[in-house]
């Protein structure tokens, strides 16, 4: 039993100092960078389209890289062989979803690390990742809840009451709302988009009756949505 201790955990890194101390240490650095690069991109992100998957892919992928590098420090044989499995690896269908590509790359340093004999780099590594992704599943890491729908309407004229009535009914069924385009389509009447998130998502028929019974509003639409187009 103390044999097969020793040999899981005696340092089998050749060059790289620490043995398992150097696995955790690459773990717990790069789990943090890529957790400060998801933040960043969920702070800076503007467009229509979010996913969280993709931030998730952010924070586990320096983790994944950072084994990989691990494993090829101080052996050349290593390093090519690990081009050679990249190589031959290929898909037959388009990856949907950024962290199929993640369990991809893990199981393929997964499979270097055994295939070298690197032992505990192996479980310091399932270990690590598996926690990884077990805290980005529990905390639901990336979520944002910033719109849940779209809405859409037409306004006779340009009127300033009717704006100002306008948004008080927006304000009094959503906690946010945003201009999202506004575009003259003829006879004096506007087109308006809206992102909002609703106070009460299930009252969405309440806020389109609101605006359907104010005079001067038509073509009144509620597009809901999930969380940003969240894949």
């Amino acid at each position: 039993m103390n044999e097969l201790l020793t040999t899981l955990f005696s340092g089998d890194y050749g060059l790289a100092p620490g043995g398992a101390e150097t696995v955790l240490f690459v773990i717990l650095l790069s789990f943090v960078i890529g957790q400060f690069i998801g933040w960043i991109y969920m702070a800076t992100h503007e467009a229509l389209s979010y996913s969280r998957s993709f931030v998730s892919s952010l924070v586990i992928l320096p983790v994944l890289v950072g084994l990989m590098m691990v494993l090829m420090s101080g052996s050349i044989i290593v390093a090519f062989g690990l081009l050679a499995v990249f190589a031959v690896v290929r898909f037959r269908n388009v990856l949907k979803d950024t962290r199929d590509t993640s369990f991809i790359l893990w199981a393929i340093m997964e499979g270097l690390a055994i295939g070298t004999l690197r032992c505990s780099t192996a479980l310091i590594g399932a270990l690590g990742v598996g926690v990884v992704l077990l805290y980005l599943r529990l905390t639901g890491f990336g979520t944002r809840h910033r719109y849940d729908a779209v809405l859409g309407l037409q306004l006779a004229g340009d009127n300033p009451t009717l704006r100002l009535q306008l948004a008080r009914i927006i304000d009094s069924h959503c906690a946010r709302a945003t201009l999202a385009s506004q575009q003259r389509i003829g006879a004096g009447a506007t087109a308006l988009s809206y992102r909002v998130l609703l106070r009460d998502p299930t009252r969405g028929a309440e806020l389109c009756r609101a605006l359907e019974n104010t005079p001067g509003i038509s073509e009144v639409t509620l597009f809901l949505r999930e969380d940003e187009a969240e894949l």
